[in-house]
């Protein structure tokens, strides 16, 4: 599967969304669309959010299903939370 590129191989700043398709009737949208804050964040991110959600927000859970102590849990989450922007930094 394909990643969605999230900075411009040029300047390395973040991409916008200019277009959006459907695949079932071939309607399109144009426009300037900020990323999802949590697009944003780099692939490996966004799977420890995904399972740290489907972990029902449980450090001590998630500390068993990746093999690490609680602290290496806390301080990878706190880590995650400073890279994500600010609704500010995502505003149109």
């Amino acid at each position: 599967m394909k990643k969605l590129p999230i900075h411009c191989p040029s300047c390395e700043r973040q991409l916008a969304v200019k277009r959006l398709g459907c695949e079932h009737c071939g309607t399109e949208v144009g426009g300037d669309y900020p990323l999802p804050r949590l697009a944003a964040l780099p692939q490996e991110d966004q799977e420890f959010i995904c399972q740290f959600v489907r972990a029902s927000g449980s450090l001590k859970e998630m500390a068993g299903l990746l093999k690490v102590s609680y602290p290496t849990v806390r301080n990878r989450l706190d880590e995650i939370i400073a890279k994500l922007p600010s609704p500010a930094d995502t505003d149109p």
